[in-house]
């Protein structure tokens, strides 16, 4: 019997921490049952560039922010990558395997899509979710 209680308890205790799992990420899709978009705990999108795959050379793509989302790449490839919004507002400059960009303001307009320049068949989106909440910019983020 006190076998059978230790492992309801454990158990319970698992599954109070699985509500746990999902800090510290923003909702892609505006409502708590949609995929979601990482962040950091100060509040700025991470889009890794993964590979040389068209629409699948970002994750997450596309990307929904709310508005002044500060946003990050990180080339996680083997090979550099020059990302670029297509109107040109933002220029990430060449990303070396394992670097990052600086991070940058995204938001307004409906935002768009962008590219690596070095090779163009790579292609994202970013779209501009009103729905969503600023991003957390405080001391407790």
């Amino acid at each position: 019997m006190r076998l059978l209680v230790t492992a309801s308890a454990l158990i319970g205790i698992g599954l109070g921490m699985a509500g746990c799992a999902g800090s510290g990420y923003s909702s892609v899709s505006g409502s708590p049952s949609g995929p979601t978009t990482p962040t950091s705990g100060s509040g700025v999108l991470t889009i890794n560039v993964v590979a040389m795959n068209g629409a699948q050379s970002f994750s997450p793509n596309p990307a929904t922010v709310p508005s002044g989302q500060m946003v990050v790449w990180h080339n996680v490839d083997s090979i550099t990558h020059h990302v670029v919004l297509n109107d040109r507002s933002v220029d990430t400059g060449d990303l070396a395997p394992g670097a990052s960009s600086r991070p940058m303001t995204i938001g307004g307009s409906g935002v768009g899509q962008y590219h690596c320049s070095i090779h163009p068949e790579m292609v994202g989106s970013i779209n501009d979710d009103t729905s969503l909440p600023p991003a957390c910019q405080g001391q407790y983020c």
